[in-house]
């Protein structure tokens, strides 16, 4: 059985699964965030042996039954409304995840893309950008910092031609609503304002002139790239996850050999099974490295650049389950 973890509300999920179906997989689909709340687990050893299983709202889950895990995004333990002292809502939550992260230490199965301790490593972006480094991508100049001083000299550097990123690109929340800092050119007005980043630390680069950017998504050793052509949009012009789709082009991309391998080595390198990385073409026709997200967003890929990203995916869970089995 491949077990899936993620929100119910998970487009890709819903897309893949009827692909798994098809391939006569057996599909469980959990979020963890039903857990302690809407969900108990128990996980008992007696001399050699141990047993874990998995009472949820959908029936029971023997982890013995498991055979493939694809972590998709799922939610956080959740502790049930009744628990209303924040204090001891907060540490319930934490024996939870505690109690999840054991239980998915004792599933040795084949996992897409990871464990969440390791996604978390790799997700990093200063881990990810020297093990580029180290494996030949062309990076552009980079300042990882809160000092307020590397500021004015980085924009020196680059000419006056400056972005500033956030260490962490995840969503986060403002009173409730969701928000996402997104790549921000530096101006002259913001330099005045650099004692700021004392209390933020950033990422500082070159502005990179490009032709198109490109999405390249790793499943396993097959890659797929899209390019993503945002020149038409003021708005997705220096951040395409504006997601402007009125005036951005997506079109399937054919890599070179060199990148597209450099691609999957960077991806296994990093113990992910599935990655999916930000480069750049120039006009020079170079491919400039940016980033790799563990759990990146793909259905737009194969929505729109027509590739047969979720095949991919059910394939390799499919070949996994079955591998499993032949054990």
């Amino acid at each position: 059985m491949i077990l899936i973890l993620s929100d119910r509300g998970d487009e890709a999920v819903h897309a893949v699964l009827p692909k798994l179906k098809h391939r006569g997989v057996p599909v469980t689909w959990w979020d963890p965030g039903d857990h302690p709340a809407r969900a108990g687990i128990t996980a008992a050893f007696d001399g050699g042996r141990h047993r874990v299983v998995l009472d949820t709202v959908d029936g029971r889950i023997d982890l013995a039954d498991v055979t493939a895990v694809w972590r998709r995004r799922p939610n956080r333990p959740a502790s049930a409304g009744n628990v209303t002292d924040p204090t001891h809502r907060a540490h319930a939550e934490l024996q939870a995840e505690f109690l999840l992260d054991g239980v998915w230490a004792l599933a040795e199965v084949p996992w897409l893309p990871c464990r969440r301790e390791v996604e978390r490593h790799a997700h990093n972006k200063i881990v990810h950008m020297a093990r580029a480094v180290e494996l030949g991508f062309t990076v552009p100049p980079t300042v990882f910092t809160n000092d307020p001083a590397e500021l004015v000299p980085a924009y020196e550097r680059a000419s006056g031609r400056l972005i500033a990123k956030q260490i962490s690109s995840d969503a986060f929340t403002v009173d409730g609503a969701d928000h996402r800092a997104y790549t921000t050119l530096v101006t002259r007005r913001l330099l005045t304002s650099r004692h700021r980043l004392r209390h933020e630390p950033v990422i500082l680069q070159p502005y990179v002139t490009k032709d198109v950017e490109l999405r390249v998504i790793v499943v396993g050793e097959s890659v797929f790239a899209a390019a993503i052509d945002t020149r038409a949009s003021r708005t997705a012009r220096d951040d395409w996850r504006h997601y402007d789709d009125d005036r951005v082009r997506y079109s399937p991309h054919e890599l070179p050999e060199p990148v597209a391998a450099r691609c999957v080595a960077l991806t296994a390198s990093l113990g992910l099974t599935f990655g999916a990385i930000d480069l750049i073409l120039t006009p020079e026709g170079e491919y400039v490295f940016l980033e790799i997200n563990p759990n990146g967003a793909w259905g737009f890929a194969e929505q729109r650049a027509g590739l047969p990203v979720g095949d991919a995916i059910a394939g390799w869970l499919a070949a996994a389950h079955e591998g499993r089995r032949a054990r």
